[in-house]
Formats: structure tokens, sequence, C-alpha cells
């Protein structure tokens, strides 16, 4: 109970991020990503790509349900589209990774993990290793037993192949509960930001120097309900994001985190 206590303590509030822009999208359900020149965004079985200087929708990606059941958050890697996907609320909980060509939008592999930590709700790719979050829920889409308080963070190698997992800080759990961690993106700052399922807040965490569980640092107000963030390719304090009812993809500008 003091560690908690503690953690909260040391995680400061930082000035909340700056507006820039909103592009309609009705795939933006999901999540969103953003190279040089395009905006995708991403529904469950469906992928949008947007011309990000006029906001017009230029090609469209469509999946059977059946196989797609419930994409997440996704992160580019060269020219393809990475993305977190699971059976979401089915269980038990299953999990995997799609890979999609930006040029063509069609998809080109898959990794499945089968079941295991929780839904693969997001990844990202950083300092030469997989970072994946294994969502764990309280109700819908949980599984006996096990609760938000299990959401994990994993680091695999390239192959897949799990070289670390770390617990979520007691405070955040607290934000996410009874969900989970919907988004999470590293900065080039080294420093790794998450959102929850639906509070307008990004929670900025550091690998602790010892144990198992993330350090809270700091916490920053965003203009979109939680869900799934990613940064831009050419800005790197702009993150996108989506405000899912409204059907809209948000670019904000966040402050650095000294």
């Amino acid at each position: 109970m003091l560690g908690a206590l503690l953690l909260v303590l040391q995680a400061a509030t930082l000035p909340a991020a700056t507006e820039v822009r909103r592009m309609p999208a009705p795939e933006a359900h999901q999540g969103v990503v953003a190279d040089r020149t395009y905006v995708y965004a991403i529904s469950n079985a469906e992928i949008g790509k947007y011309d990000r200087r006029t906001g017009k929708r230029i090609a469209r990606w469509q999946g059977d349900p059946t196989l797609f059941v419930h994409m997440n958050s996704c992160v580019l890697n060269r020219a393809e589209i990475v993305c977190a996907a699971s059976n979401y609320p089915d269980v038990p909980q299953a999990s995997s990774v799609e890979w999609f060509d930006t040029r063509s939008m069609r998809h080109m592999r898959s990794h499945s993990f089968g079941p295991g930590r929780g839904s693969l709700t997001w990844l990202d790719w950083h300092k030469g290793s997989w970072w994946a979050c294994f969502a764990n829920y309280d109700a819908k889409g949980g599984e006996p037993g096990r609760d938000h308080r299990y959401t994990t963070l994993v680091r695999f190698d390239a192959t897949f192949h799990e070289t670390g997992a770390w617990l979520f800080p007691q405070d955040v759990l607290d934000r996410f509960a009874p969900y989970s961690s919907s988004g999470g993106a590293w900065g080039t700052d080294d420093l790794l930001y998450v959102t929850g399922h639906d509070r307008p807040e990004l929670y900025v965490l550091t690998l602790p120097e010892a144990g198992s569980r993330l350090i809270h640092k700091a916490t920053i107000a965003i203009p979109t309900p939680g869900q799934a963030i990613a940064w831009d390719a050419a800005e790197p304090r702009l993150l996108w994001s989506i405000d899912r009812r409204g059907g809209q993809m948000v670019a904000s500008r966040i402050p650095a985190v000294r």
C-alpha cells in the first residue's frame, strides 16, 4: 500500500495536450496510425486510408469479421501496418498480430499467440523489440480469476519469443478499471505513453530499475477518450488518437516530459 502511495505522489500532472486537427473517418472505431502522406483509421475488420492533406479517403480494406474479430491499435513498420488483434469479447482470450501493405492495402500475414496472458490490445516496435499489452477485464471479455490488475506489458524479440514482462502501476490500473489499456506507444524520449479505455488521459510510464511493475511518471489530459494512439511519422510530439463516437481521427501536440 505504501509503495502504491509513493508512486501516486511521484506522478506529475502536466499541461494538457493541444488539439491540432480532426479528420472524419467512419472506420475510426478502434485506432489510427499515420505516415508522412496518409492517415489510416482502424476498425474491427476495416482500415480506411486517408490523404492527410485533403482528408479524403483514397482506399479501404475490409476483412471477414469472422476472422478479424477485434482489431485494435496498429503501428507502422516500414511500408506495413502492424495491428494488434484479439477475439474480444470471446473467451478463452486469444490474440494475434496482423500485417497489411500500406500501398496495396492487402492483408499480408498473421502471427497467432493463441490463448495466454489476455487480449492483445496494442503493440509497438522499440529498440529492437516488440512491446505488447495483453489486457484483462473485470467483466465482459474477461476470464475467471483475472481482472484488470492482470493487464501485462510483454517484451518480445523480432520473432515473438518473450524476453520480459511487467505489470502496470496500481494508480494507473485504478484509472483503467473495470477495463484495461487500449493504446500505447514508445516516445522518442524513451518513455512509454499509454491510454485506458475511456478516460481522456495519457499516462507516461518508465521501466523500473528492479522488480516487475512499471513506474508512473506523469499524466497528460488529451482531447479524446482513451482508445488507441500512435505517434505521427513527421512530427515527433504529435500524437494521433480517435474520437470513436464522432468517428474522427484527432491529432494533438503532447507537451515534453522532463
